[in-house]
Order: structure tokens, then C-alpha cells, then sequence
């Protein structure tokens, strides 16, 4: 029987305020304007409370790559719920689900990357690398190689461990993040900091702060250099080609941990089936997470190289949930990587989808309001300038843009997400080409209207 909304919107948003602390968010927020109340979906569309229809731009938070409405993935939850709806994977035990998806896992993901430990999240598995790579040097005899190095403005969960690899300023400045031994280098972020660099050049400056780093630090100290292939909630931040060859020949030259956080960029997002072979790396460790159920059922994991197993291997790992490995999780993942596969949705989107979107979306560099579309297979971004030539911010600070135009996208059907000034867009993975026409249609009415009230507000000034 179809579940339906019986209750008026406003009670559902008073309730909503009163008693849900939202992520992200500034609660008092609510109590002036209520929630948007989701209440269906199918294929890339929502459907609101009031039954008005959104294009989801954003696949839910990066994560259901199959689309909604996938009815196979309900119907293997209800069998698993039924057959065993819950055990752990403590105590020298396992089950089927949990097994069956790491085999999957294994023969996917290219090299050797073959043994996983199950998470619920990316937050819980970048927490689980902490562990599980100072537990590796440890056991190598190195236990001062206890220090990891990432880059400002990255994203790799929001848990007291995961929020310190990660760069964000705003989530460091509550709660005193980050940890001790997590250092942060400069970001790949041409546009907004290359200067008069060409974009090669400022790619290889940037990985050689990865060095610079390892020097000052002490190589005997650094044990892993974590970050995404293509930032995703820092803004779709798209490195120079030469970037990530660089990061790896440091990483091999100096002894270090490579890992490669495919939360978002894995199961299909770049045109490949994980990020990490589309900037042509080699990592130890890989993130996962989002895409592998699509967002159906909460999972993660921390895919680890032979050596990384046969290392930590050698005695107990005192770390795990107790939702590692959930059964009914495992059975979904399994049954969306199996779609994925069989309905051939990565090559469609290496083949044809992500290069029609390419070519829409970078047209869009045209507008007035544009200074750069960037993109990378199924996720994509629009930095927002009011002086292009300059690629410069606006003159009233980070963020000016960026909300303005994020809320008229949504007035116009279409979900789109802003970071301070980019508006970002990463669909679902299923999405036609007749369904990108309207997204680019629905943006480029967005961009017209976000122009005009900037001008209107006096805010198209450059800094």
C-alpha cells in the first residue's frame, strides 16, 4: 500500500521545528520558515508535501546514483529483515550479506584492494582509517608515524575524527578540531588561487606542499596523505592534471599511506566506477560509502590494500560498531551494485550522459554571472563572480551569490546546492538527456534571476 502524507504541511513543519535538530543548520531557521517536507520520489524526482515536483540535481547528499524508486533494493531488504534481520560480525562470527559483499567489493575495485571493514558512514570509516593506519605502522614497528596530512577545504565526514581530516574552517572553529597530528595543506583550487599560474603549474605547487609538509614534519612521523579525487562539498573542485600524479610519486618516494576518499567520487559519479582511476592513482586505502547502496540503506567501509590487511592481520584490532556489516545494508548494497553492473549505468554514463552534460554545462561559462563550470562526470559546479576577467569575489564577502541563487533553483524545480558562491549540481547517475535539458534550462533561469537580484540588492560589486 503506497504510504501518503495525511497532514497539512504547516503542522508537519511546526512538529518538524519543535523536536528535529537539523544537520548544518540554524535551528531558529525553522521556527520562521518551516522545512521543505520530501514525502516521494521517483526515478531523479521529488515530490513535496504540497505535491510540487523538484529535479533532485543533487541525488539526495551525493548518494542515490540508481535514482529512486528502485523496488528490487525493498524487496531484498524485506527478505534479509525476515531471514536475519541483525547480527554482528564480534565474537569470531559472520554472515552471508556480509561476506557476499565483500567478495563483490573485491573483484570490483581495481588492484589489490580486497579486504574491507564495514562502517555505516564516510564519518565512521574515515574514523576507522585514524585507527586502522596508526595501528598498521605500529605493528610495522613505526609508532611514530602517527600524523596525517590532508588539504583545507576538504570534506571527509563530520565526527570529531573525520571533521579534523577533513579542512573545513567553519566545522574546525566549533569544538575544538581539529585533533592533535592532522595537518592541513593548500587546496588544488585554481580558480580561486592560482593567480597568474597556469593551471599545470599551480598543480604542481600544490602537491609539492604535500613534500614540503613530509620534510618539516619528519618523514618517520607521517603516516597517510588522505583526500578526495575531486572535492566534492568544497565546492566540485576539479585539480589540474598534474596534480594527482605528483601526490602519488610523493607518497611512493617518502613511504606514506596514499587514501583515496571515493564517498563521493565512487560507484560511477566520475564516468569511471571509482575516482581514483579517473586521476590515475594507486591508493592504499579507499573511503566508501553514498553510492553503494545509493543511499537506500546507511553503509560504509574502508577498503584496504593486501599489504594493509596483511599487516594489521598479524594481531586483534581493537576497533569496530556494532552496525559493521549490517546484513540488511550488505543485501542492498549488493542488489544496487548488481544494477549498477547489469544495467550497464557507469558505461552510460562515461559514454553519454556525463559528456552531454559536459557540453551543456560548460556553456554556461557564457553567462555574465559565470566565471567558471567546472565538471567531472556527474558532478559539477559554477563559480558565481561579478567580474569574471578577474575571477573575483563579491566585494560583500563569501556566500553573497551562492544562496541567492540556490533559492531560486528550488523556486524553479530544481535542486541545486551552493558553497559560498558555487552553485553545485551532482545527479543522479540514471539521468536522461531530455532530463538534463530541463536541469540546464532550470538553471540557466536561475543564474538570469540571481543576476538581476543581485543588481537589484547592490551587491554586484567586486571585491
Amino acid at each position: 500500500m503506497p504510504l501518503t502524507n495525511i497532514r497539512p504541511t504547516a503542522e508537519l513543519q511546526a512538529l518538524d521545528a519543535r523536536h528535529h535538530l537539523h544537520p548544518f543548520s540554524a535551528q531558529s531557521e525553522f521556527e520562521t520558515k518551516g522545512a521543505r517536507i520530501m514525502t516521494r520520489a521517483e526515478g531523479a524526482w521529488l515530490t513535496d508535501s504540497e505535491g510540487e515536483q523538484l529535479l533532485d540535481g543533487m541525488a539526495g547528499l551525493w548518494c542515490v546514483n540508481i535514482g529512486y524508486g528502485r523496488h528490487e533494493l525493498a524487496e531484498v531488504a524485506e527478505r534479509q529483515m525476515r531471514e536475519l534481520p541483525y547480527y554482528n560480525s564480534f565474537f569470531k562470527t559472520s554472515h552471508v550479506p556480509a561476506i557476499d559483499l565483500a567478495e563483490r567489493l573485491a573483484q570490483l575495485i581495481p588492484g589489490p584492494l580486497n579486504s574491507v571493514f564495514y562502517s555505516s558512514s564516510g564519518s565512521e570509516a574515515n574514523d576507522t582509517n585514524i585507527r586502522l593506519v596508526r595501528r598498521y605502522w605500529e605493528l610495522k614497528g613505526q609508532p611514530d608515524k602517527t600524523v596525517f596530512i590532508s588539504r583545507k577545504n576538504a570534506y571527509h565526514g563530520s565526527s570529531i575524527g573525520s571533521a579534523s581530516l577533513g579542512g573545513m574552517a567553519a566545522m574546525h572553529a566549533q569544538g575544538g578540531l581539529p585533533i592533535p597530528d592532522v595537518h592541513h595543506i593548500g587546496q588544488p583550487n585554481w580558480y580561486m588561487e592560482g593567480g597568474d599560474m597556469s593551471p599545470d603549474d599551480f598543480g604542481l605547487m600544490r602537491a609539492r606542499e604535500l613534500e614540503q609538509a613530509i620534510e618539516e614534519i619528519g618523514p618517520d612521523r607521517v603516516a597517510a596523505f588522505i583526500g578526495e579525487p575531486i572535492q566534492g562539498a568544497g565546492g566540485v573542485i576539479v585539480p589540474p592534471s598534474t596534480y594527482w600524479p605528483e601526490i602519488q610519486r610523493i607518497c611512493d618516494a617518502h613511504d606514506i599511506l596514499l587514501i583515496s576518499d571515493e564517498v563521493i567520487c565512487g560507484f560511477g559519479r566520475t564516468g569511471n566506477w571509482f575516482g581514483f582511476e579517473t586521476v590515475g592513482t594507486r591508493p592504499d586505502i579507499i573511503t566508501i560509502a553514498k553510492g553503494l547502496s545509493s543511499g537506500y540503506q546507511p553503509i560504509g567501509g574502508s577498503v584496504v590494500s593486501d599489504e594493509v590487511a596483511r599487516v594489521l592481520g598479524q594481531d586483534e584490532f581493537t576497533h569496530g560498531y556494532t552496525y559493521s556489516g549490517h546484513p540488511v545494508a550488505c543485501a542492498v548494497a549488493l542488489e544496487n551494485l548488481r544494477i549498477l553492473d547489469e544495467e550497464k549505468i557507469v558505461e552510460q554514463v562515461r559514454d553519454v550522459t556525463a559528456p552531454y552534460l559536459k557540453e551543456k554545462w560548460t556553456a554556461l561559462a557564457d553567462h555574465p554571472l559565470v566565471g567558471e563550470a567546472s565538471i567531472c562526470g556527474m558532478m559539477a559546479s559554477l563559480a558565481l563572480t561579478p567580474d569574471k576577467a578577474a575571477r573575483a569575489g563579491f566585494a560583500a564577502g563569501p556566500g553573497t551569490a551562492g544562496p541567492i541563487g540556490r533559492d531560486f533553483s528550488f523556486a524553479n524545480g530544481l535542486v541545486m546546492r551552493h558553497v559560498y558562491d558555487r552553485l553545485v549540481i551532482s545527479p543522479p547517475l540514471i539521468l536522461t538527456t531530455s532530463e538534463i535539458d530541463t536541469l540546464i534550462e532550470r538553471a540557466e533561469k536561475s543564474l538570469d534571476q540571481t543576476l538581476a537580484k543581485l543588481k537589484e540588492d547592490g551587491l554586484y560589486v567586486a571585491a
